[in-house]
């Protein structure tokens, strides 16, 4: 979508690092915006510093000490004549203290309100609050619980396996599945243990284990003029230890009557809201039926797929609706062409996970029609040890999922990383398993696949 706009804003201070700072960057330059990047003194040389507009230093290396360091990035706007701030995902993205200090401030905030960040931050007040507008939510506790005897009659009422989770969890943490009541105590102690430990919050509910859901994520759009709509779904349902590994669009396993479904109700959960701005909204889906998960109040790490997928560039449309204008989207304008996939590329040891930080030697982005690369690596770039092993997003386009994956694996071996080990081995292996090939997979799959695979390695090497 061509943008004939006049600069919203006049300076954007991006408070994040690496391809999601430089995503918003480029979306800035083209829409006459300038940008500012602030960075740890581990980020002096990255790729963002290097084509921001500006660059401001806040502090070590350390995300605390700099990428979570609210003053330092508000002094930094402020020095440097900022007119709002953009979060990217990560960091201070779902901080609603942060979004607070930001308005309070004299800046526009590039994101949802600070009380739906706060709502949709915890899982129990999520799940009540979505419930009330609408949206199934998978069976169990009505808010938290508190003691053992509690939770195990909950297990008793909507029977085992369920699931333990924390009210202000995420990517896995402080979450126990649990199968037997004599493994509940252990299980409802070691979630609140790691709730505890990883949010400052012990607060863990319950929810009925399912066996084989697909998580389904719904991409939805809110303005301050009361619009919400919904750009489609991605299937990101290949997933170790509840992260993310691929993503895509369309899923292969939902019909055009349920996407319809379940994005009339997203999208009318939202206008109901009055949400602003870019979200997610995360569905388990088994059977034919969609359970809400969670919301993220922020733009994704796989955003680039519904891009691809809809020509539509979200972090401009995020930019846009903060600065107070309408969407220039509906659901008559809105047209999903073809099939996208996306892999998040690690720098790790494809078979043990391990993290591989270190100096990049060589660096070749693939290319060629539909394929696309979201990195900020670059030949001599030296990856460090202090944040998310993700270096980049290679994200592919065709008119159909077999032509994508055909795609994908050569843009694949294309790809030179060298001098670290990466998780592209991994992603081209993925992409020769049968059920990826017939789509036939769920969010336990690719764990299951991984036993599957370590056992045949020791089998061979004995």
């Amino acid at each position: 979508m061509a943008n004939t706009d006049k600069p919203l804003f006049n300076k954007i201070l991006i408070a994040n690092r690496g391809e999601i700072a430089l995503r918003i960057i480029r979306a800035c330059r083209e829409m006459g915006i300038q940008s500012v990047a602030v960075h740890s003194t581990a980020d002096a040389n990255s790729m963002a510093v290097r084509l921001a507009d500006e660059s401001v230093c806040i502090g070590p290396p350390q995300g605390k000490d700099s990428y979570l360091n609210i003053p330092a990035i508000l002094t930094a706007a402020a020095v440097t004549g900022a007119d709002a701030i953009h979060p990217g995902y990560g960091f201070l993205s779902e901080n609603a203290e942060f979004a607070r200090m930001i308005e309070e401030h004299g800046f526009t905030f590039i994101g949802p309100k600070p009380e739906h960040i706060d709502k949709m931050g915890d899982k129990v007040v999520a799940k009540q609050t979505v419930m009330d507008l609408g949206l199934p939510v998978v069976p169990g506790s009505d808010g938290a619980v508190e003691t053992i005897e509690e939770g195990l009659q909950i297990c008793r009422d909507f029977g085992l396996p369920v699931l333990i989770k924390a009210a202000s969890g995420g990517g896995g943490k402080g979450m126990q599945v649990v199968r037997s009541e004599e493994e509940f105590a252990e299980a409802f102690t070691t979630a609140r243990r790691e709730a505890a430990a990883n949010f400052g919050d012990d607060t863990v509910y319950i929810e009925k284990f399912l066996e084989k859901p697909r998580h389904i994520e719904i991409q939805v759009f809110g303005d301050k003029h009361g619009n919400g709509i919904h750009l489609g779904e991605r299937d990101c349902s290949i997933q170790r230890r509840h992260q993310k590994l691929v993503e895509e669009a369309p899923s292969p396993v939902l019909s055009e009557e349920k996407r319809n479904e379940i994005g009339t109700l997203a999208a009318d959960v939202i206008r109901k809201m009055g949400y602003v701005g870019a979200g997610t909204i995360e569905f388990l889906y088994e059977d034919d039926k969609f359970y809400f998960m969670e919301m993220n109040t922020r733009i994704q790490v796989e955003h680039p797929v519904t891009e691809m997928i809809t020509g539509i560039d979200l972090i401009a449309e995020q930019i846009r609706v903060a600065a107070g204008k309408k969407l220039r989207l509906n659901k008559e304008n809105i047209r999903l062409r073809g099939h996208a996939i996306e892999v998040r590329i690690n720098a790790e040891d494809p078979d043990t996970f391990i993290p591989s930080p270190g100096m990049i030697k060589q660096f070749h982005a693939p290319g060629g029609l539909g394929v696309r690369f979201d990195s900020a690596i670059y030949a001599g770039y030296p990856i460090p040890p202090y944040y998310d092993s993700m270096v980049g997003k290679l994200i592919v386009h065709a008119r159909n999922r077999e032509e994508c994956i055909r795609r994908l694996r050569r843009a694949i071996v294309e790809t030179v990383i060298d001098g670290v080990k990466t998780t592209l081995p991994l992603h081209y292996w993925i992409t020769e398993q049968e059920d990826f090939l017939t789509g036939g997979y769920d969010i336990h799959w690719m764990e299951k696949k991984l036993e599957e695979k370590a056992l045949a390695k020791e089998d061979k090497a004995a």
